[in-house]
């Protein structure tokens, strides 16, 4: 999921989980719909995440941020309002022919394409995190990472990028710099604020997968 173009940058503030924790749980409706605007924040948030451990990840939060632009542009565009939810945007794209099923042609920036790239790598974060939760002082940051990104992202991307990613995530600070970054407070605040964090992310992720799979959005070219 390498960046189709360059875009200006998310400014940088402080992550925060809590923040994190808040947007995604906002980001269900009573109807289990998903509202873009908190979806994309929520991202905002994981970018900062990201950010904040260096250039490690930014072959993966640079893309980001450029697919939260185009999302952006989508929300205020004319039609912004058939993007409110993740569920109407869909069916706008489909019923007008705004989204290339076989090959990428008309529409490369659809919000649909946009989103699936999103949400794959929500997913290895997702893992990386609920590892993150599991894991104990010994456990190595590079192996966790590695693991989660391999049983996620790393099937889309080519041999090459693969490697590069690999051998970046060796240079992960420890445990305790990652639980620092949270800025949560201790080792057991951070934990339990991940024990409520990660159950959003993922209802976020599953509602997600099952909308494109029922729409057969998920591979998208």
């Amino acid at each position: 999921m390498m960046a189709d173009s360059d875009s200006d940058s998310v400014p940088e503030e402080k992550f925060s989980l809590k923040e994190v924790l808040i947007t995604f749980q906002s980001c269900l409706t009573d109807n289990q719909e998903i509202l873009t605007d908190s979806y994309v924040n929520g991202w905002r948030g994981l970018v900062r995440f990201m950010n904040s451990l260096g250039s490690i990840f930014s072959f993966i939060s640079k893309d980001a941020v450029n697919k939260i632009q185009i999302m952006v542009t989508h929300q205020n565009g004319e039609n912004g309002d058939k993007y409110e939810t993740l569920q109407s945007m869909v069916k706008y794209e489909l019923d007008n022919n705004l989204v290339d099923l076989q090959r990428r042609a008309e529409h490369p920036e659809s919000g649909c394409r946009t989103l699936l790239r999103l949400h794959r790598t929500l997913r290895w974060l997702e893992l990386f995190l609920e590892k993150l939760r599991t894991s104990t002082e010994d456990s190595k940051t590079s192996v966790m990472c590695t693991d989660a990104y391999n049983d996620s992202l790393a099937q889309y991307h080519a041999w090459i990028i693969r490697k590069a990613a690999t051998m970046a995530f060796c240079a992960l600070p420890g445990r305790a710099a990652f639980f620092q970054t949270m800025n949560v407070g201790s080792t057991e605040q951070v934990v339990a604020m991940l024990v409520e964090a990660i159950p959003f992310i993922s209802k976020v992720y599953e509602i997600t997968e099952e909308l494109y799979k029922q729409h057969n959005l998920l591979e998208l070219p």
